[in-house]
Parts: structure tokens; C-alpha cells; sequence
């Protein structure tokens, strides 16, 4: 049976899971530092063909790459977390539908699916729970774009 602290702290890492979508989703990813991860986390989007590194290298990444996005969105489920004391792990499912933006002379953008699992590490701070490690395994890709082909 689940302690009240149990089920609070899985409550507290569920809206950090949902915080985290609603800032890629918003494009707000200098939030990234203040309310989902820790100064030292290191986040992994390589399974798709983005950057790996610490949570500076990530936020540049974001800036630039998610330019040619104009519609996205980030579903969880599956929300799966084993807690340790003050810290946790947690396996995340992600249904990913992204836009293109339209080519010169048509008037509708590429839409396709990414369908992932985030990979987290979880640490209480003094500022609540956030994550210090954040992998993507690739579970598909639906109507990839022609850049993606390698992926």
C-alpha cells in the first residue's frame, strides 16, 4: 500500500511530466531551467537525430530546431515511476504529431508521427521534483519527413 508521501510525490513527477510537454508545446524552453530540470541534467534526443549534452546545449537545441514546427504536440501516458526515497525513475509513452511548414506554393505543411518513450531520472530539490536525465528511445516514426530518413 502507498504512503500519502508516495502518492504525493508521484502526483508532484506527473505535472512535472505534463510541465515539461506544455513548455516544448508552447515553445517556451528557457523554462526548462527554472521549473523541469536540474542546472546539471543531462537530456538525450538522439534516438530521433537531436542533440545530446547538459541542459544548455538542449535549450539552444530547441530554439533552433523547433523553428520549422509550427504545430506540435506532446501526449503522455503510460506514466510509469519507481520511487527511491528522493529520487525516482520513470518511463514515459509520448505521442508526438508534428507540422512542417508548408513548401513554397502549397498550402498545407507535412504532418507525421513520432511515437516515444522518455527515459527519466527524477530528484526531489528544494524547489520540488525535477528531472536530472531525460533519454528518447524511438519506438516509430509514421509519414517521416525526407530529412528524417536516416533515423
Amino acid at each position: 500500500m502507498l504512503t500519502l508521501q508516495e502518492i504525493s510525490d508521484r502526483l508532484e513527477i506527473q505535472d512535472l511530466v505534463w510541465r515539461y510537454s506544455e513548455i516544448i508545446d508552447a515553445k517556451d524552453f528557457d523554462k526548462l531551467r527554472e521549473d523541469v530540470f536540474t542546472p546539471d541534467a543531462h537530456i538525450d534526443y538522439s534516438a530521433f537525430g537531436g542533440s545530446e549534452g547538459d541542459l544548455e546545449t538542449t535549450i539552444a537545441f530547441l530554439h533552433d530546431a523547433m523553428k520549422i514546427f509550427p504545430a506540435h504536440q506532446h501526449l503522455n501516458a503510460n506514466i510509469q515511476i519507481k520511487l527511491d526515497g528522493d529520487t525516482a525513475t520513470g518511463r514515459v509513452m509520448c505521442f508526438n504529431p508534428q507540422e512542417l511548414e508548408p513548401k513554397e506554393g502549397e498550402d498545407d505543411g507535412h504532418i507525421f508521427f513520432c511515437g516515444l518513450w522518455y527515459v527519466d531520472e527524477y530528484i526531489r530539490t528544494d524547489a520540488g521534483w525535477r528531472m536530472r536525465k531525460r533519454v528518447e528511445e524511438k519506438s516509430y516514426l509514421f509519414n517521416r519527413p525526407a530529412f528524417m530518413k536516416g533515423v
